[in-house]
């Protein structure tokens, strides 16, 4: 087993940057995968997030490269934040090169990334749709790439990046190395490879359980109009720590940022909604801990990647059990150590119970703890009460809102005391239609 960056083959010059960062052993998918793309072979690496993706793909492609030469290594990135912490980070790695990195996304004016890559590059680290329009453009030349990684697989995928992606490829010569690098791995992600990658060397580390041992993982089952009341009292007991809190959607995470600083917490959310600038500034101010609280969506939070973060709050339990632990993973980063709670709506218990069955840590459950009773699941077709006009926020006033089954905002354009007005039914009606034949069961 090897037990340094040197042994494994990293050049002198990336190790001593290195070494100064206080990387003196590498982590397992970087041991493992390192060796293969010294070697030439194509790479398919799975890995939980936090674990030093980065630096398996890139160390090894940076200790190959020519200095000085045309753009020869493409990295594809999901978001603007992951484009920029990756640049950030291979920056850092080819401190005592002449390489130079060049970031490419949305949402910046073009003019200034053409009047880098003019300078030149060998390193190119772009979103899709960024690159297609300086591809368009004229303004970047791909026909030199002879190493192409593509970063968070998954997400690329999700987003519907699928057809820009074969786009690109199109314009790198045939003869390159292509490595894939995700925390999931659905069978869309090895279709692709195995329409793009050659006998691909395999590096899924702990692919049959999951587990994040450094991470303390709890859980609360409560009804869903009681959730901000609990989150609440999480923070105010671990004020003096920084935390993400994942929501399901763009609406539900901006309003529920809002809620935090009505409530009196220092609160900024992320999502796909906000300018380049505006998400600049949030995490900005995160990072400098002018804020507490980052409230964010899955995507958004892709590239976030602050050792500070001490809590992660799943204030929506995720469809899939993979995104669960790509959440928790924001937090003890790098061999740190750091605490997961979700707040499981009575509703979502099943959903989250996948979760469970999915790896071997122990999730403690709080209400047993907190002495907090469980709540009784009314049925699948019982509504939750969210999509029947209820807030989350204790009730101030000054704005009716319903809300959908999926965090969809509705806003009441009578302002009435019957949330109902509108849809030609009356609290007594809803109630006979909900209250009536509903089978009820505990956990």
């Amino acid at each position: 087993m090897k037990s340094t960056f040197e042994e494994l083959g990293v050049s002198p010059l990336l190790t001593r940057a290195l070494e100064e960062m206080g990387f003196a052993r590498p982590f397992p998918i970087q041991e493992a995968s390192i060796p293969f793309i010294l070697q030439g072979h194509d790479v398919i690496g799975q890995a939980h997030t936090g674990t030093g993706k980065t630096a398996a793909f890139s160390l090894p492609v940076l200790s190959r490269l020519k200095s000085n030469g045309p753009v020869q290594f493409l990295i594809l990135v999901p978001t603007r934040e992951l484009a920029v912490q990756v640049t950030h980070e291979i920056t850092k790695y080819s401190k005592y090169t002449s390489i130079r990195v060049v970031s490419i996304f949305g949402g910046v004016s073009i003019g200034q990334q053409q009047s880098r890559l003019e300078r030149g590059a060998q390193v190119v680290v772009a979103t899709p749709g960024r690159l297609i329009d300086h591809l368009k453009r004229g303004t970047i030349e791909l026909d030199k790439v002879s190493h192409v990684v593509l970063d968070e697989a998954d997400r690329m995928l999700d987003m519907g990046f699928i057809d820009d992606i074969r786009f690109i490829l199109f314009y790198i010569s045939e003869k390159h190395q292509t490595c894939l690098f995700s925390a999931t791995m659905p069978p869309e992600i090895l279709r692709l490879a195995e329409e793009y990658m050659t006998n691909a060397k395999q590096v899924r580390l702990n692919e049959e359980e999951i587990s994040l041992d450094t991470i303390d993982q709890s859980y609360l089952v409560t009804h869903e109009r009681q959730k901000f009341k609990h989150l609440c009292e999480l923070i105010k007991n671990e004020s003096k720590n920084q935390m993400i809190v994942f929501a399901a959607t763009k609406q539900r995470t901006h309003r529920l940022a809002n809620d935090l600083k009505y409530a009196g917490f220092k609160a900024i959310s992320i999502h796909g909604d906000l300018s380049q600038k505006q998400r600049e500034v949030a995490m900005y101010r995160f990072k400098a801990a002018k804020e507490d609280i980052l409230v964010a969506t899955d995507i958004a939070a892709r590239g976030i990647d602050i050792p500070a973060i001490s809590h992660v709050v799943n204030y929506d339990v995720p469809e899939d059990p993979l995104i669960y632990f790509h959440r928790i993973g924001r937090t003890a980063r790098a061999g740190g150590t750091g605490k997961a709670v979700s707040l499981v709506s009575v509703e979502r218990v099943e959903d989250f119970q996948r979760i469970i069955n999915r790896t071997e840590q122990p999730i403690r459950k709080l209400n047993f703890e907190l002495g907090i009773e469980v709540p009784v699941y009314e049925g699948r077709n019982h509504r939750p009460p969210y999509s029947r006009g209820r807030s989350y926020r204790p009730s101030n006033g000054y704005r009716d809102r319903r809300e959908n089954h999926y965090g969809q905002r509705k806003y009441n354009n009578e302002m009435s005391n019957s949330r109902y007005r509108g849809r030609g039914e009356s609290r007594y009606n809803n109630q006979k239609r909900y209250g009536r034949g509903v089978h009820q069961r505990s956990f």
